[in-house]
């Protein structure tokens, strides 16, 4: 993300022609860049913000510390199941609900 160096508005990306261009739908200024300058800035700032996901396996799990709940399982029917919730989206959206069921292992998912 780019900031207008007159007047601090957020820079909007056009492309034309020449390649990409800046510009800021505030006061009008507007700024040529080059494809690979940007393509490279924001590949680096996808890097640092990737996130792990962690998924419970399924050898050597101590899983009695989780909470249980009544929920079927869509794999075998079983009643019970173990439950996390853990936020996979971004921050202004809801986490989502993991399921394990506790007879046959089976993982899954709810989005709120």
């Amino acid at each position: 993300m780019e900031f207008c160096p007159k007047c601090g508005a957020r820079m909007e990306v056009k492309r034309t022609d020449e390649g990409v261009k800046l510009a800021c739908p505030k006061c009008g200024y507007e700024e040529l860049r080059k494809v690979k300058t940007l393509q490279a800035k924001y590949e680096e700032q996808a890097k640092i913000s990737k996130e792990t996901l962690i998924v419970i396996a399924k050898e050597n799990e101590d899983l009695s510390t989780l909470p249980t709940t009544d929920v079927e399982c869509p794999k075998c029917g079983y009643g019970k199941a173990y439950w996390w919730i853990m936020q996979t989206r971004s921050a202004d959206e809801a986490p989502t609900q993991f399921f394990r069921c506790k007879n046959c292992g089976y993982v899954w998912r709810e989005y709120a």
